[in-house]
């Protein structure tokens, strides 16, 4: 075992963000571009001191999109380590309800994509795995 799995992880949380196409056949996911790594991942972020998941989720979602949304299915918790250290994170559907992007620091890109091109846009497999157990859950 080695000294990083043996740390306790960073814990973190987020969502596969949806809404109903605008078009009006299907769903849009939302995907956020991150210039420090430069690639396409849901939005997500690390917990603060005595927060929830839930809260976690809700809060990074707000900061890395600028929607407010509503939680939905509990989707697969990812696991995986980051610079030696263990990462879990939580994950939810959630349906966006609203809200305005403003580029930042963290995230300089949102894109709105049908799951389909949403998938091929996505840099991690972990992530396309998220989007296909949220298609398996929504109407999507």
């Amino acid at each position: 075992m080695s000294s990083g799995e043996r740390r306790n992880p960073v814990r973190a949380a987020g969502c596969v963000l949806w809404r109903p196409a605008l078009s009006g056949h299907g769903i849009e996911i939302a995907l956020v571009h991150r210039p420090k790594y430069d690639d396409w991942s849901h939005p997500k972020g690390k917990r603060k001191r005595n927060e929830s998941a839930e809260a976690c989720a809700l809060r990074e979602i707000l900061e890395e999109t600028g929607q407010t949304c509503s939680l939905g299915a509990r989707l697969p918790t990812v696991r995986y380590t980051v610079d030696g250290r263990p990462k879990e994170v939580e994950y939810w559907a959630a349906r966006a309800l609203g809200g305005t992007f403003t580029p930042n620091r963290e995230v300089d890109r949102l894109v709105w994509l049908p799951p389909t091109a949403a998938r091929l846009r996505l840099t991690q497999s972990r992530d396309r795995d998220l989007l296909n157990a949220l298609t398996a859950t929504t109407a999507g």
